[in-house]
């Protein structure tokens, strides 16, 4: 690149970091910002101040997961919106300039809805968001990105790891392992990013609520949205995924990391999509897993009929599955409408041992899956 071109790319990159005619003084950039950016903003009451510098544009629109909200051109090509307060937690958005779908360039991405979508997180305060947040006085771990091939799908595939803080400290000590999966038209860089779940281990390790685990968080094959694939029926959706956990991820972890190989110590859990693979994997194989975790599960078969007669008739026999399931966790947001209360009281009217959790005040949201796995992780691996 020569140095013309250079300075023409600082000068665009800074173009759009501009701090622009004054907003609300109590407004600050928000955390999921890129380097610098001073917008996205949010303010006291939890208002997103969205701003972007588009003078050509004749029309510019912020969507947030499907609300839109109209942006204002000061006369310059400036264009700013604010919204109405927004619930705490991240949320997924995209700017629509002229009718085109783009990312915010001011703001970091993810993916989501089966896109990379821009995101903005409304803070909580801090004693709330303290499980998940980065605490310097722990001890943290680490969370690798593993490469592996599939036998199965003949491919190579990868997967995230997260190993405790005492795994390099202690080379002889071996871990259970927690496998955890995202929900539809995500992937598994979710739980990882969106979901902070290392933060999370960490706080509760750190704390002696949990116990030191391995996490693995891999692509359950639902990483686009149910109708994307023509001709794809509903059972098929995400359905490959289930040989390859079993038959390729499985015995590639135990191969590659110090784990504990007994069911006693392998459990389970995901969130919406995620949380009904679980079922589907776990109820199938539980000479494989002793704990099991549905965070806002898609598991509606349960909330319908005679338990008993599901999964191939695993819950009719309530003492047998009690003596070998050890956690059956059922959470969801309290502004959810997903049957899982339902599911619950079913399970329990079967005879069946659940823990049930409901996150107040949230919906089919990120914060809803972090406060599950912040509940369900001090229950698992504690039945010695």
């Amino acid at each position: 690149m020569n140095t013309k071109s250079f300075f023409a790319l600082l000068l665009c990159a800074m173009g759009a970091m501009t701090v622009y005619a004054q907003d609300a003084v109590d407004a600050k950039p928000a955390s999921t910002n890129v380097p610098m950016a001073q917008y996205p903003k949010v303010t006291a009451d939890n208002r997103g101040v969205f701003r972007i510098s588009a003078p050509k544009a004749q029309e510019v629109v912020v969507d947030i997961c499907g609300k839109k909200y109209n942006m204002t051109n000061d006369g310059q090509g400036v264009w700013t919106a604010t919204t109405d307060p927004l619930v705490v937690g991240p949320h997924y958005y995209a700017l629509e300039i002229d009718g085109a779908r783009v990312n915010d360039p001011s703001s970091r991405t993810v993916y989501g809805c089966g896109l990379d979508m821009s995101y903005i997180e409304i803070p909580e305060t801090a004693e709330e968001a303290a499980y998940y947040t980065y605490n310097k006085d722990v001890q943290h771990g680490q969370v690798r990105l593993c490469q592996y091939w599939s036998n199965v799908e003949q491919k190579q595939r990868q997967c995230y790891v997260y190993t405790p803080a005492e795994y390099e400290q202690n080379p002889t000590k071996r871990y259970p392992v927690l496998y955890l999966q995202h929900g539809m038209a995500e992937n598994e860089t979710g739980w990882h990013i969106q979901g902070r779940m290392a933060n999370i281990m960490d706080n509760n390790i750190a704390s002696g609520k949990a116990v030191p685990m391995i996490v693995v968080m891999d692509n359950g094959n639902c990483d686009y949205g149910f109708g994307s694939k023509p001709g794809e029926q509903f059972n098929e959706f995400g359905a490959s995924f289930y040989k390859v956990i079993v038959e390729d991820i499985i015995p590639y972890i135990d191969a590659t990391f110090r784990t504990l190989t007994d069911r006693e110590n392998r459990a389970m859990a995901g969130l919406s999509w995620g949380g009904f693979q679980t079922f589907n994997t776990t109820m199938a194989n539980i000479d494989k897993f002793s704990h099991v975790g549905s965070f806002s599960g898609a598991i509606f078969s349960l909330a319908a009929g005679d338990v008993k007669t599901l999964y191939d008739g695993v819950f009719a026999d309530a003492d047998k599955f009690n003596s070998q399931i050890h956690t059956l966790f059922i959470g969801t947001g309290s502004e959810e409408n997903l049957g899982s209360q339902k599911v619950n009281d079913n399970l329990n009217a079967a005879g069946i041992k659940t823990h049930f959790y409901l996150s107040e005040g949230t919906a089919h949201e990120w914060l809803t899956w972090r406060r599950c796995f912040n509940q369900f992780v001090p229950l698992i691996f504690k039945n010695k």
